[in-house]
């Protein structure tokens, strides 16, 4: 039975990350049709077909391992004189046939948080309700009522953007503003209470309280827009901070990673309730959806992003770069992005041994 749950749970771990890939070329797919595009495959599933069928020019499969699938369009890699071909359509449709997987992501995101947020009892604002005896940020010069804004430059829109500000910033020198009756008020630098972590290092101890917001339709459905902006947010940070270095390799997983965090997530909640594991997963997978759309979206060589810059190039100047040599960028570009993928998957591998 031990063994069992983790490996039950391994298996839901890889079939969601391949549902939230698969739901990204649903995107494709979907815009492609409507832009009058020929799709030659929509495939659920990679590897060996196992099943199919046709209908109106489309071949439909279900192919062995579920890692996600693909929408193959007439004339995306070559040259082609058929009527439906992608390359032949007015470049404003085929910006939103590229864009469509990404934004996709986002808006299964953002179902799924509506999902997350519809089973809570509570919602947590940003608005300090009361301090903790002796609060740092209390003697900072923060008040009851106060509501935090902005934390070292970082906007505050949701009490997920609260914690994610704190998480980065350093104890020792946090700045910060809040509103206060209409107008905002700079609290300046100060230092924040902290707890040792047993690998040594330092997180911040909240010490103040913020009031309460009742779970309603409407705040549901807005609290479900903020918090997906907030998450597509974290993802910009982040990658940020890779560029200059806040970040390393080590800090990045791929799918062992992430099927690892699922599975713990769940195991986690398991041991509350069966509910409660499910919207642990629920809650990564709103992470990993938000992540694959916004990172696809990136002006990179083998991702929509790339594909996308070459369009705006072809829109600004009214001519194509030629598809032999995009194909060359792309080419080197998957390349590369491959490499990227053996060594994160070397360390999440490395992860798993050293625990």
């Amino acid at each position: 039975m031990h063994i069992l749950v983790p490996a039950a749970l391994a298996v839901i771990a890889v079939l969601l990350f391949g549902f939230v890939i698969f739901f990204h070329e649903l995107g494709h797919f979907l815009l492609a049709k409507a832009m009058g595009v020929k799709v030659n495959e929509f495939s659920l599933g990679m590897g060996p077909k196992l099943w199919g069928f046709a209908r109106k020019d489309t071949q439909y499969s279900l192919r062995l391992l579920p890692i996600g699938g693909y929408c193959a369009m007439e004339g995306e890699e070559e040259d082609s004189g058929s009527q439906g071909s992608f390359s032949g359509k007015p470049v404003w449709k085929r910006i939103l046939v590229v864009v469509a997987g990404g934004l996709f992501n986002v808006v299964l995101g953002f179902g799924l948080m509506v999902i997350v947020l519809s089973q809570q009892e509570v919602f947590a604002t940003t608005t300090i309700s009361q301090f903790a005896e002796g609060s740092a940020l209390e003697q900072a010069g923060a008040q009851v009522g106060d509501t935090i804004k902005e934390i070292d430059g970082y906007a505050i829109l949701s009490e997920r953007d609260l914690t994610f500000a704190l998480a980065l910033a350093d104890p020792k020198a946090v700045s910060m503003e809040v509103e206060r009756q209409g107008r905002r008020v700079d609290l300046g630098t100060f230092p924040l209470h902290t707890q040792t972590l047993e690998d040594g290092s330092q997180m911040v101890t909240l010490d103040f309280y913020v009031q309460p917001e009742e779970v309603t339709v409407l705040s549901v459905l807005r609290r479900g827009v903020t918090d997906t902006l907030s998450m597509a947010r974290m993802v910009w940070e982040t990658l940020a901070g890779m560029v200059t270095g806040r970040f390393g390799l080590n800090d990045l997983a791929g799918p062992i990673g992430t099927a690892q965090a699922i599975t713990q997530a769940a195991s986690a909640g398991l041991s509350q309730s069966f509910g409660q594991a499910v919207l642990n997963i629920l809650t990564i997978m709103v992470m990993l959806t938000v992540n694959l759309g916004i990172v696809n979206l990136l002006p990179l060589p083998a991702l929509d992003g790339g594909r996308l810059l070459f369009l705006v190039w072809e829109g600004i100047t009214r001519r194509p770069v030629p598809q032999k040599y995009e194909g060359y960028v792309h080419a080197a570009g998957f390349v590369l992005l491959l490499g990227l993928m053996v060594v994160v998957a070397f360390n999440d591998i490395a992860r798993l041994v050293t625990g």
